[in-house]
């Protein structure tokens, strides 16, 4: 059976588009707030407001697929980002500018619902670690092209939504030439989104969702931060985080196939340990290229490995509502994560940003050990 079927690839062609669209416009929204002479911690509540948007979108999303099916969310929550991108060129100002962004961060997590859910029915347990693989390497590549475009078109903010909300747009076009089995038929019970969070079976995928999102969440937001205070100039701090997204890039492939044909509690337990290598190594002053490589390459790759996981331990009929679990529980993580290691790294030392990750990540691990003589990779639910 082939993998990436012709709906699979024409999703993964939509989300590319609308990655593009994500990736620019949480680049420059903060930096249109600032031209506007607003306060930091303004700015900070904008960006607070699309996290907010985010976690409201996951929750709803299941019930709309549900009544309406894969293909029509799919089409709402790109119109729901596309009304958010256009809502910012209404008014520039603090409040306009959180309603917006809020409504932004509902249509973007409602697209990650539908999009990583859509994959995950196409998809069986014996090719869903390359299904995920698929779309985090679109995902990354989608917000390292997002980037390239700031840097090289302009910037300003009437020239740029009307291209943005193009591009949302322009991402409903591939899916109105494909169709995602919505499977009804299998639909028929009724799974709470919190019941996932009590499945024991599941729990070590939950869990590994929750440190990705602090892994990523405090390289995302407190690396640029590090290498800024190690007196790297600002192209040097793009060129960094640049070597690091594109580690996790070219990791998502071979680890992908790796978990489906060796399982993922292996995969992951040797994921969690060059985890802690890598921040071993930026501890010691080590190279800096290998070690950031290493980091991205085993960081950037947990959270689509622990999500297969906990989706090949329930029924079909779940697999939205732990998709929903899965993503919030990435989203409370990379919440989190920043906000408790900013203050340790403010309060002690920069240094605390890899002894956080190493910390969290040697518990994940030992969770991981705990679960000794299970089988790595059940096929029931094929």
């Amino acid at each position: 059976m082939n993998t990436y079927t012709r709906p699979v690839q024409l999703l993964l062609c939509g989300l590319l588009l609308l990655t593009l669209a994500i990736a620019v416009l949480n680049t420059l929204v903060p930096l249109w707030l600032a031209h506007e002479n607003l306060p930091t911690w303004q700015v900070g509540m904008v960006g607070s407001s699309y996290f907010t948007g985010n976690l409201v979108g996951t929750l709803l999303t299941g019930r709309l697929i549900k009544r309406m099916g894969f293909n029509r969310s799919y089409y709402i929550a790109s119109a729901i980002f596309a009304v958010g991108c256009v809502g910012l060129g209404i008014m520039v100002g603090f409040w306009s500018w959180m309603f917006w962004r809020f409504v932004a961060g509902v249509g973007c997590a409602m697209i990650w619902v539908v999009v990583e859910s859509a994959l995950m029915c196409s998809g069986t347990s014996r090719n869903r670690g390359r299904l995920l693989a698929a779309y985090m390497m679109v995902y990354y590549v989608g917000t390292v092209l997002g980037q390239i475009m700031v840097s090289k078109l302009p910037t300003d903010l009437l020239t740029v939504l009307p291209v943005m909300t193009g591009l949302v747009l322009a991402a409903i076009l591939p899916m109105l030439f494909a169709r995602i089995n919505n499977q009804q038929d299998e639909t028929h019970v009724s799974t709470r989104v919190w019941s996932m969070f009590t499945l024991r079976q599941a729990r070590l995928g939950v869990n590994g969702c929750i440190i990705s999102g602090i892994v990523l969440g405090s390289l995302y937001g407190l690396m640029p931060l590090y290498l800024n205070h190690q007196g790297v100039s600002d192209s040097g701090i793009g060129f960094w985080m640049a070597v690091m997204v594109s580690a996790g890039i070219v990791g998502q492939w071979p680890i992908g196939r790796l978990a489906d044909r060796y399982g993922r509690l292996l995969v992951l337990r040797v994921q969690v340990f060059v985890v802690i290598l890598g921040c071993l190594a930026m501890l010691s002053n080590a190279a800096m290229a290998p070690a950031l490589f290493v980091l991205g390459a085993s960081g950037f790759t947990l959270y689509p490995v622990a999500m297969a996981w906990a989706c090949e331990k329930v029924e079909h009929h779940q697999l939205v509502s732990m998709n929903q679990a899965l993503l919030l529980s990435y989203t409370i993580g990379s919440l989190l994560g920043p906000t408790l290691t900013a203050m340790l790294m403010q309060s002690y030392s920069d240094n605390l940003l890899f002894v956080m990750i190493a910390c969290v990540s040697f518990v994940y691990l030992l969770m991981l050990l705990r679960k000794a003589g299970h089988h790595p990779t059940p096929v029931a639910h094929a």
